[in-house]
């Protein structure tokens, strides 16, 4: 049986380019409807060793979660260079770019 978090980490590494998926969401799949925070704890301490597309992580709202400037603009930048848009207050149209998996994992 595969743990919570090796379904996450499957789960974020099949996010396709121009989408995006909440934490909430990732949690949800992955057997944990209340296990956002533990999303992000797999994206912190995994990101780097198995090459996860940690930009295409975003909160329920449709804001970018990250408060330090410099992986806030990189994220930012990351999201938008690959067709992702943001409205005018800084949140991501979850009707358009929401990735919305017909898989259950």
């Amino acid at each position: 049986m595969e743990t919570f978090t090796q379904r996450a980490i499957f789960i974020i590494k099949n996010i396709p380019k121009g989408k995006v998926m909440t934490y909430g969401q990732i949690a949800k799949l992955a057997g944990s409807p209340r296990g956002a925070r533990q999303v992000v704890r797999v994206l912190h301490s995994m990101s780097k060793k198995h090459r996860l597309p940690w930009h295409r992580v975003i909160n329920s709202k449709g804001e970018i979660g990250l408060k330090d400037d410099e992986y806030f603009s990189i994220q930012k930048l990351s999201l938008e260079s690959e067709g992702v848009e943001f409205k005018l207050n800084g949140t991501i149209d979850l009707n358009r770019f929401l990735y919305k998996p017909d898989t259950r994992y």
